[in-house]
């Protein structure tokens, strides 16, 4: 049902909406996809009929009349996702489909065509040198890092692969972050924020209980509840063969892969940051860097 702040005119738009998406969907169907037999030439239009698809989904032919006709109707997520099963809708058409019937969408699910976007990802963040950039799992594990990552943060392999649990464990990362005590509790309530998203995820509560058993500063900002959306956090570093580094570490999403995080560190105008990165990863800087580079 549409809100109560809803407006007559948004109201009427939406519902619109909705008629016109379930009609151009069905029609994409062909009887054969959905496992019923063809009606040959007793078809004047291609697709299913209106009652295949209330019948396939398990729901009342007037009733599916009444929701592709745009009428202001009671659904629920149950009823809509056997229409999505039979119309066969994608996850972000299925997303649309519960924004139209005014419910709150699921979260988006990557299509099975966007999974394999590693190796696009893989030339963003390369071509961010001579800045470090990473990408993490919705759980913040490791997924991949550029080189300067390596160089600047202590990305490496022997490592937790975890970014929330390496941040409290790894002494060489711990080393460098001149103001570590005041980025923690930002970083915890990021991660909190982020689990509250998926309050029954297992994979969520599994970071948790490790990061707990292996930082009792973890968890004890974790007792706080606090809570702050991903953003921007501002870092300042010693690096041992350049000294001071501040960079600002913004977190982006791709609509198509909402999965992953993609982490970029732009440097601040503080230090003379960009050049001294820029000389870092230079073949004089490498030879110089105190272990090697991994990715």
């Amino acid at each position: 049902m549409a809100t109560a702040l809803e407006s007559a005119s948004a109201k009427q738009h939406r519902l619109g909406e909705l008629r016109e998406f379930l009609m151009s969907r069905r029609a994409r169907v062909s009887p054969a996809e959905a496992g019923l037999p063809d009606g040959g030439a007793r078809r004047r239009t291609p697709g299913l009929r209106r009652e295949e698809v209330a019948v396939l989904a398990g729901v009342g032919v007037s009733w599916y009349q009444w929701l592709e006709q745009g009428r202001d109707i009671t659904v629920s997520p149950q009823v809509l996702d056997s229409v999505a099963r039979v119309l066969r809708l994608s996850p972000a058409e299925r997303r649309h489909l519960y924004v139209l019937a005014a419910l709150n969408p699921p979260a988006l699910e990557p299509a099975p065509e966007d999974r394999d976007m590693c190796h696009g990802l893989r030339r963003l963040i390369d071509a961010w040198m001579p800045f470090p950039a990473h990408i993490m799992d919705q759980y913040w594990n490791t997924v991949m890092w550029n080189e300067a990552a390596a160089i600047v943060l202590g990305m490496r392999q022997e490592i937790v692969q975890n970014c929330l649990i390496a941040f409290f464990t790894d002494p060489l990362y711990r080393s460098r972050s001149t103001r570590w005590e005041e980025l923690a509790p930002k970083v915890v309530a990021q991660f909190r924020s982020a689990c509250s998203e998926c309050p029954d995820d297992e994979g969520f509560q599994a970071v948790v209980e490790s990061a707990k058993e292996a930082s009792p500063e973890f968890a004890e900002l974790w007792e706080r509840r606090d809570i702050l959306p991903g953003g921007q956090n501002r870092k300042e570093m010693e690096h041992p063969l350049v000294g001071t580094l501040v960079v600002e570490a913004t977190q982006l999403r791709v609509p198509a892969r909402p999965d992953l995080v993609i982490v970029m560190h732009t440097p601040m105008p503080e230090a003379n940051t960009a050049e001294k990165l820029e000389w870092l990863v230079s073949p004089e800087g490498r030879r110089g860097a105190m272990y090697p580079v991994a990715g």
